[in-house]
């Protein structure tokens, strides 16, 4: 579809796919989903001004078509990240720095996906000067699907690692698959900015352009916990430098920092020290969180997407446990009854809350880290 007409001369575009925040001289997208419709609100949301809506079987499709064409009119640079492993800090961190030299929009929250990406590219206006979107995949083509939509000039792979085994097969079709954003940048003179440290990285990237960083160590004075955030923060001032920015002003920026959203949040409560790092969880970013954690109480929550591997890497993380002689383990999840796990296993954090009530934990440092279907943040106001 050409949508010159809807786009030219706009300043921004106001786009939504609730009927709820229809307003005068929006565009509406009628998605429809498992439990709703909204092909039911067309009529509505035309009373209600909207300036254009997408309805139909390929109102997703169509809202993608409109996000490249805006992307297409803006013009300006894109950075694209994805990774198995902290993509979402490491976007934070570079547009902790960026931002301190250029408008930049950046993608909120988690809006990473099919449906994500194209609504982080309509936010964008013809004042901000760049942008960065985070990219996920759980499925191989999700990120050449993500690409193509986005058309990224830059772009920064975090790292590969075992995450949605069930969706991608394999390790090797985890690398397949973020090397997609390799295949797009190589394809159309772009650029990637690459962990040089990181052989997996180094063999999907090839003979492609390549601004270089390496691991590094964390820097002092930063509010973010674990050494494995050493190579997102080497990443962030990698992409400053680039840009014009000083070493030093971006450390400023990422000391200034303050995570959230459950991702490697640092609390202090009237009875514990938490480390709380339970937005998501796979086998890689586990075991890191493990090895990195200084403290010896852990309540860990199952990963989930692995398909056939779930046995073996909850087992693994088992081995670990009994390794560290951990003082204290509390575990959230079946999968870990398939396990030799000497500790206390709960079917889920309900159960969990319960049995803290009457076995209240106090004076201990500890970590929490599962899947985000565990809810393990509901756990936290009885620590």
């Amino acid at each position: 579809m050409d949508w010159a007409n809807l786009i030219k001369g706009k300043e921004s575009l106001n786009v939504t796919t609730d009927s709820r925040k229809v307003t005068s001289g929006c565009v509406f997208v009628a998605l429809k989903g498992e439990h709703f419709d909204g092909n039911d609100f067309v009529e509505q949301a035309k009373a209600q001004g909207a300036e254009y809506v997408i309805c139909g079987d390929n109102a997703l499709a169509e809202l993608q078509d409109l996000a490249r064409a805006w992307r297409r009119e803006l013009g300006l640079p894109i950075l694209a990240i994805t990774g198995t492993n902290g993509k979402t800090t490491t976007k934070e961190l570079c547009a902790a720095v960026l931002k301190t030299k250029y408008n930049l929009y950046y993608t909120q929250g988690n809006l990473n996906n099919q449906l994500g990406v194209p609504l982080t590219l309509l936010s964008i206006t013809r004042a901000h000067e760049m942008a960065i979107v985070e990219m996920g995949a759980s499925h191989p083509g999700d990120i050449k699907e993500l690409v193509d939509i986005a058309e990224p000039d830059f772009g920064l792979i975090t790292n590969v690692g075992k995450a949605h085994l069930q969706g991608f097969g394999s390790f090797e079709g985890v690398m397949a698959t973020k090397a997609e954003l390799y295949d797009y940048l190589r394809a159309h003179g772009g650029y990637c900015f690459r962990n040089i440290d990181n052989p997996y990285l180094a063999k999907m990237a090839g003979d492609l352009k390549t601004v270089a960083y390496q691991t590094g160590t964390m820097p002092e004075g930063t509010h973010l916990v674990g050494s494995y955030n050493a190579e997102n923060v080497s990443a962030a001032i990698c992409v400053g430098k680039h840009f014009g920015i000083s070493e030093e002003e971006a450390l400023a920026a990422i000391r200034a920092y303050i995570p959230s959203n459950n991702r490697s949040q640092f609390m202090q409560t009237e009875h514990n020290t938490l480390v709380v790092d339970a937005y998501n969880a796979n086998p890689t970013s586990m075991t890191a969180a493990i090895n990195a954690f200084k403290g010896n109480c852990f309540i860990l929550g199952a990963m989930r997407e692995l398909g056939e591997y779930s046995h073996l890497e909850h087992q693994n993380i088992v081995n670990m446990l009994l390794e560290r002689k951990a003082d204290k383990v509390l575990l959230v999840g079946e999968e870990y009854k398939a396990t030799t796990a000497p500790y206390p296993i709960f079917d889920d954090v309900e159960a969990l809350c319960a049995y803290l009530q009457n076995e209240p934990l106090s004076g201990y440092h500890i970590l929490l880290k599962g899947s985000r279907s565990n809810k393990l943040e509901n756990v936290i106001p009885l620590l």
